[in-house]
């Protein structure tokens, strides 16, 4: 195995929202990976996760990146974004000036570097027309810099089957377990090792919802999910606020017992 130590960095899809532990922590597409890994290294393989949900790209880049660059890893994993482009200041084309920077400085550390396209999680979410566009423009810069730096890219937005429902939680925007199994796959493969098979079985579609109980759905969703988001965003607040790096220095993995089935 090439890589001995692998550093996580990013907002609440590397955290690894809404895929629960047993003890209510949350495991996700980057422990899988580094699971994986770590088999493939042996114990000496060190793993870092410094995701926090809620960060905006600034605070990504702020709080995490120096801290990844300090560890001096083989493999860092970079995504973030997400929650910049939900909101009515964001400029897409300047996150992306600001990533080719960053990718730029870990290249030039000598890390291997993962990006992500972002799969189409607005296909469920209000917002589309305003939003949509903005993702599309950052997929497409995220892609240039791959190539531009030599990174390797994990094109989810490709990937059509991230439009089954059953990988996405209750609240329509993180990923379910079966959702951050696929991606972690997804991952491995791009590095050139063969995942899980189960990890890319697809789950079968729900069957269609009636249109009164889908309106009602949407009605709990908006209640439950959206209401709560809003507050925030109206009292500066972020869901991340109280919340530290699971993983937040470099050590052997699993220190816990990871499924990979």
């Amino acid at each position: 195995m090439r890589w001995r130590t692998f550093v996580a960095v990013g907002d609440s899809f590397t955290e690894g929202l809404d895929d629960p532990y047993p003890d209510g922590g949350f495991r996700g597409w980057a422990d899988l990976v580094a699971a994986t890994l770590a088999a493939g290294a042996g114990p000496d393989f060190g793993y870092a996760n410094l995701a926090i949900r809620g960060r905006l790209f600034d605070n990504v880049v702020a709080e995490q990146v120096p801290t990844a660059l300090e560890m001096r890893p083989d493999l860092v994993s970079f995504a973030a974004g997400g929650n910049d482009v939900l909101r009515r200041s964001c400029d897409p084309y300047a996150l992306i000036e600001r990533a080719d920077q960053v990718i730029k400085e870990f290249r030039a550390s000598g890390a291997d570097v993962l990006l992500f396209r972002f799969a189409d999680v607005m296909a469920r979410l209000p917002g589309q027309r305003i939003v949509a566009p903005r993702v599309a423009v950052l997929n497409r810069g995220i892609g240039e810099i791959a190539d531009r730096h030599g990174a390797t890219l994990v094109d989810l937005y490709a990937d059509e089957v991230f439009g089954n429902p059953v990988l996405w939680s209750a609240d329509r925007l993180h990923l379910s377990a079966a959702g951050h199994r696929r991606v972690a796959a997804r991952v491995l493969t791009a590095l050139g090792i063969s995942p899980v098979e189960s990890w890319l079985v697809v789950p079968p579609r729900p069957a269609p919802t009636p249109w009164l109980a889908a309106r009602g759905a949407d009605l709990r969703w908006m209640r439950q999910y959206l209401a709560p988001w809003v507050r925030r965003r109206l009292t500066g607040r972020s869901s991340g606020d109280t919340i530290t790096a699971k993983r937040p220095t470099l050590g052997p993995y699993p220190q816990r017992q990871s499924p990979v089935d």
